[in-house]
């Protein structure tokens, strides 16, 4: 698996992007608006430690130790553009990129076949994603604390083991944030108010910012939720964020 670009086609629609009930106001920038988007084409799964190095020959992963099939982290969205450059002049004809935020929650929600879930593919995150009260050695209760994270040796996980989304997507709640395109701006969608749906909307056209959605092996429920946005500078790298590919039709 972890060599093979797995690619699932997505049939573009309409829907209502962010949450009419954030639940958390100070990160969540979540003004719920209308969206359409094209159709187009995600990865199955998150960008693998060893489709990285195949690509790129080396691995800056921190949990790298028998797990060519974990998600590469440690990767900044710059990194990420050089590895789009590589992987392309690799595969003629190919034109693998980042998702807009808007696809990436579109495909998350489970796209035309959403069944509404409050995280991709479930309404229990236990069956969906790893998060912090799952990803260490034992299963973890009560509030979030660094402490219990460390000394549980919480991490990420291969790709693929927890029940897919509605488009058969894998790890969209948890595991790693994931890079999209966008620059953040956290007033972004409060200008996205209109009365008909805005066509593939690509976030403002510059920013301090890049969007990370999806939550983490590190993170609590909220931050997994299919609706939550954060931002990372480009030049970030951290062991909680990865990202996953996607191509326009």
């Amino acid at each position: 698996m972890s060599n093979i670009i797995n690619m699932i086609y997505v049939s573009g629609g309409s829907f209502l992007m962010g949450s009419a009930t954030p639940e958390d106001v100070f990160f969540g920038h979540e003004d719920q608006h209308l969206v359409t988007v094209s159709d187009f084409f995600i990865g199955k799964y998150e960008v693998t430690q060893k489709l990285w190095k195949d690509i790129m020959g080396t691995n800056p992963s921190t949990f790298s130790k028998d797990c060519d099939d974990c998600p590469v982290e440690n990767v900044s969205w710059n990194d990420v553009q050089e590895f789009l450059k590589k992987i392309n002049a690799r595969f003629p004809g190919k034109k693998y990129r980042l998702p807009t935020e808007a696809e990436w929650e579109f495909a998350a929600r489970g796209g035309m076949k959403s069944k509404g879930f409050h995280f991709s593919g479930s309404n229990d995150l236990n069956e969906v994603g790893w998060f912090w009260k799952n990803s260490g050695d034992k299963p973890l209760s009560e509030d979030w604390e660094l402490e219990k994270l460390t000394s549980n040796n919480c991490r990420t996980h291969p790709v693929g083991k927890k029940k897919a989304n509605e488009l058969w997507l894998f790890d969209m709640s948890g595991n790693v944030w994931e890079w999209c395109s966008d620059w953040f701006d956290e007033k972004y969608y409060e200008s996205c108010h209109k009365k008909e749906a805005i066509l593939n909307p690509c976030g403002p056209e510059e920013g301090v910012y890049r969007v990370v959605r999806g939550g983490s092996y590190f993170n609590r429920a909220r931050g997994c939720r299919v609706s939550y946005r954060f931002n990372v500078t480009p030049d970030g790298r951290y062991d909680v964020i990865g990202f996953r590919l996607a191509e326009s039709v």
